[in-house]
């Protein structure tokens, strides 16, 4: 699956850069792609989906809540009467919920500098062979992601531009809770609920956006790739993601969006010390990782006018219509994000 991936890369690039030079070539309209209306963004799940022009600024908030429930087993989906044939525990459901702080500031029109952090609040509900149910919970600051945004060209109401950063590891790999089976002593919890990566990581990403009077486009091919073992000898599983979406205006100041993305996420690589794989599904580095392809439904409000000129309001919720997991794990119900950006130029 990851070779479709790069091939779907090497396949967009190549069209985009021969659509930039038939443009070139048979256009005379130089007009910009233009971030300055209600579908100039991307949905508020794409991070990194557009560039500033020298000396902008733009800070952005983002509250995001993924809800998990129902255990699947590859494709098909599974009971923990499945899951208990194996294991101890059984998970039933997970609660995600993130706030994420952002800036972006260009330097100049080519560079754009983006950072992110975010705080998590994990919620995970579990059941025991003897039917005896329990929660789990963390809380904290996660990892924290400095990026670049190269812009390669904007013009004739096209743009493209190049992504690399870097993810630092500032989240917690050590969240602890004290469970049913731990005899009052905190015991290290798996690795879904942990805040963090424990690595550094690299981010990299092409986007390529167009615009005409009505609507807009764009597609984006990221990914974000672990690079060391962390401290308790294990690294989380690679994240390759290929969205596409396109956006209608609504009126002067509304935009409506939908996307389809596609999602690639390595199994686990390396296992912890702390955690007993016999235990639970999650602390089953084999329980980790899949292929996901999502669909998504959002709104963009922006004010064009007065003293919060700059100001986007934006939503967008998004449901997968195919989910293949690696071992048995709980599947995705739906993913909700709101967000606030301002932008000044």
């Amino acid at each position: 699956m990851k070779h479709i991936f790069i091939a779907i890369f090497c396949i967009a690039t190549t069209l985009t850069f021969a659509q930039h030079e038939h443009d070139n070539k048979h256009e005379s309209n130089s007009d910009q792609w233009s971030a300055n209306r209600p579908d100039g963004h991307a949905p508020i799940s794409v991070m990194g989906d557009h560039t500033h022009h020298k000396g902008g600024l733009m800070f952005s908030y983002r509250y995001m809540t993924m809800d998990m429930r129902q255990l699947r087993q590859g494709t098909d989906d599974a009971t923990t009467a499945d899951a208990h044939s194996g294991y101890m525990v059984a998970p039933l459901d997970m609660v995600m919920n993130m706030h994420m702080l952002g800036a972006m500031y260009s330097p100049s029109d080519k560079i754009t500098l983006m950072v992110m952090a975010n705080y998590l609040e994990n919620d995970m509900n579990l059941q025991m062979r003897n039917g005896n149910q329990f929660a789990t919970n963390t809380s904290g600051l996660g990892d924290v992601s400095v990026n670049a945004l190269y812009s390669i060209f904007n013009k004739n109401r096209k743009a493209m531009h190049a992504q690399i950063g870097v993810n630092i590891p500032t989240g917690s790999i050590e969240e602890k809770n004290v469970l049913p089976m731990s005899m009052g002593n905190e015991v290290q919890l798996p690795y879904p609920m942990q805040l963090g990566t424990g690595s550094f990581g690299a981010n990299l990403g092409v986007t390529y956006l167009g615009q005409c009077d009505k609507f807009s486009w764009g597609h984006q091919l990221s990914g974000m790739i672990n690079i060391n073992d962390n401290d308790q000898d294990y690294k989380f599983g690679n994240r390759y993601k290929f969205n596409n979406w396109i956006a209608a205006k609504a009126g002067k100041n509304l935009s409506v969006s939908v996307r389809l993305e596609g999602v690639l996420v390595d199994e686990i690589d390396g296992t912890s010390e702390f955690l007993n794989p016999m235990m639970v599904t999650t602390a089953d580095i084999t329980n980790s990782g899949g292929t996901f392809i999502n669909s998504g439904f959002g709104l963009n409000y922006l004010i064009t006018d007065g003293g919060l000129s700059g100001l986007r309001f934006a939503t967008e919720i998004s449901t997968p219509l195919y989910q293949d997991l690696n071992g048995i794990q709980l599947k995705q119900n739906y993913n909700l994000t709101f967000g606030l950006q301002y932008a000044i130029h």
